[in-house]
C-alpha cells in the first residue's frame, strides 16, 4: 500500500485547485498519482471526503491558527485533507499526524511541517471544544455554503435538512438493463450468482448493496448493463416515446438517457451536444451498447448551426444546470458555484427551451430535465415560458411521478416537466 503522505500530498494539490475555482474534473488538476490502483483510490477518497466537509475543515483550521487563510494554499489544502483522514477513521490518529507533515516534504513545504504536525496535535487534543464551537457555523454544520443552506431553508421548510443530508452521503451505484439484450430478473439473478447483490428499485434498475468497478459486473463490456442513477432513469420512461419516432436529444453526453430511449423503442434519435469531446464519449457509450444515433456536435439552442426544419415527435431537454442534486457525486460543486450562478443558469435554460419548443412537432411532447433542487432553475423556468409561450400545456407526469424528485438512499435530485405542443 502506498504511504497516506502521497496520497494526502496529491490530494492537497487538488484541493487546493478547488480552492482557487477550479472543478476536480478539470484537466489541470491531473495530479500525477503513478499507476497504483491503492494510490488513485486514497487520492480519491480524501478529495472527495474533505470536499464534502470543506466548510467544516476550514472552521476548524480557523479555530486553530492564527495563520489560517494566509498560509501558504497548498499547506492549507494539506490540513483540510489531514482533518478528514483523522474523521473519517481509516487510520490511527498519529499515522495521520505522521505522515501529514511528511506529506510536506512532498509539497516542497519543509519549513510547515511543525506548523502543520502542532496544529493537528492541538485538534487531537481539544477536539470536542473545538467541534462544539465551530458547528455554530452554517457551512461548518452542515457542509454547505451558508447561501446554499438558506436556499434549501426557503425552499423546502419541512425537508431541508433531509436534502443537505443526502448531498453528502456516499452516491448509490444503480445499474439499468440493456433489455434490448437481457432480461432484468436473468440480470438480477446472474449478478447474485456473482456475489454481487441488487435490489430492484423500477423496471430495469437494479440499484447495488455495495458500489464497485465496472469490471467487475458480468455483462457490461458485452453491453447488458449500463451504470446510471435510478432518478436519471426515469426521464426516458417520462417521455414516452413510440417507435418510428423522431426523437431529440439535445444534451445528450454522456449518452446514458439518449442510450435509454434507444433501448425502449426504434426510434430515429439525433443527440447533441456542444463539446466534440463529450460527443465521442455519447458514441462510446451506443457503441457499447450495440446502439446507433446521429450525434452532432452543436449548441441545441443555436438552431441555425444544426436544425434542418424537421420537427421531432419528442424532445428530451436535459439542460445544463447547477447540478444541486447531484453534489455527492461531484462535492466540489458545493464550493464553486456562487449564489448569482442559479439565475445565470435559469436564465440560459429559459433561452433553449424557447429555441427547443420551435423543433417541436405538433402533438408532440417535450420533457425538461434538471439535476437540480433550486426551484428557480426548475418550475420557476417553466412557469416563465408557459407565461410567454400560451399555447404549451403542462401535462401531468405519467404513473403520477412527482416533478421533483429530492435526493436520497436510492437516487439523486431531479426535476421533470412534461410540455405538450397542441395539434
Amino acid at each position: 500500500m502506498a504511504p497516506l503522505a502521497e496520497a494526502l500530498a496529491a490530494a492537497a494539490e487538488k484541493v487546493a485547485g478547488v480552492a482557487a475555482g477550479r472543478s476536480l474534473a478539470d484537466p489541470a488538476q491531473d495530479v500525477q498519482t503513478a499507476s497504483e490502483p491503492g494510490l488513485r483510490a486514497a487520492v480519491s477518497d480524501l478529495c472527495h471526503g474533505t470536499l464534502r466537509r470543506f466548510g467544516r475543515s476550514q472552521a476548524i483550521v480557523g479555530a486553530l491558527s492564527r495563520r489560517a487563510g494566509a498560509t501558504d494554499p497548498l499547506v492549507e489544502a494539506l490540513l483540510w485533507c489531514s482533518l478528514y483522514a483523522l474523521e473519517s477513521g481509516r487510520y490511527a490518529p498519529y499515522t495521520v499526524v505522521d505522515q501529514a507533515a511528511r506529506a510536506c516534504a512532498s509539497l516542497r513545504r519543509v519549513g510547515a511541517k511543525g506548523y502543520v504536525n502542532g496544529l493537528l496535535r492541538s485538534f487531537l487534543r481539544s477536539r470536542a471544544r473545538i467541534e462544539a464551537r465551530v458547528d455554530t457555523e452554517l457551512a461548518a454544520r452542515f457542509w454547505y455554503p451558508g447561501w446554499w443552506v438558506e436556499r434549501l431553508r426557503l425552499a423546502y421548510p419541512v425537508q431541508w435538512e433531509q436534502v443537505l443530508a443526502a448531498g453528502n452521503m456516499h452516491p448509490p451505484m444503480c445499474l439499468r438493463v440493456n433489455v434490448r439484450r437481457g432480461d432484468p430478473d436473468a440480470c438480477q439473478a446472474r449478478l447474485a450468482a456473482g456475489g454481487i447483490a441488487t435490489r430492484r428499485v423500477a423496471a430495469a434498475a437494479l440499484l447495488l448493496d455495495k458500489p464497485l468497478p465496472v469490471a467487475r459486473l458480468p455483462g457490461f463490456e458485452e453491453g447488458e448493463l449500463s451504470v446510471q442513477d435510478a432518478g436519471a432513469q426515469l426521464a426516458a420512461a417520462l417521455l414516452q416515446v413510440d417507435s418510428g419516432q423522431r426523437v431529440l436529444d439535445a444534451c445528450a453526453a454522456p449518452g446514458g438517457k439518449s442510450a435509454h430511449l434507444l433501448e425502449l423503442a426504434n426510434i430515429r434519435l439525433t443527440a447533441l451536444e456542444r463539446d466534440p469531446a463529450r460527443c465521442a464519449a455519447v458514441e462510446r457509450n451506443l457503441a457499447r451498447l450495440g446502439l446507433s444515433a446521429e450525434v452532432r456536435a452543436a449548441d441545441c439552442a443555436a438552431l441555425d448551426s444544426w436544425w434542418d426544419g424537421a420537427a421531432f415527435d419528442r424532445v428530451l431537454a436535459d439542460v445544463p444546470c447547477s447540478a444541486s442534486g447531484v453534489v455527492r457525486r461531484h462535492p466540489d460543486i458545493k464550493w464553486l458555484r456562487k449564489t448569482a450562478d442559479v439565475a445565470v443558469f435559469a436564465e440560459r435554460q429559459g433561452r433553449m427551451l424557447d429555441a427547443l419548443w420551435r423543433v417541436l412537432a405538433p402533438g408532440g411532447k417535450l420533457l425538461y430535465v434538471t439535476c437540480s433542487v433550486f426551484p428557480e432553475e426548475n418550475d420557476g423556468v417553466v412557469d416563465a415560458f408557459a407565461a410567454r409561450t400560451p399555447a404549451a400545456r403542462r401535462a401531468a407526469l405519467p404513473d403520477g411521478a412527482p416533478a421533483q424528485l429530492l435526493p436520497g438512499p436510492e437516487h439523486d435530485g431531479f426535476f421533470f416537466a412534461l410540455l405538450e405542443k397542441p395539434d
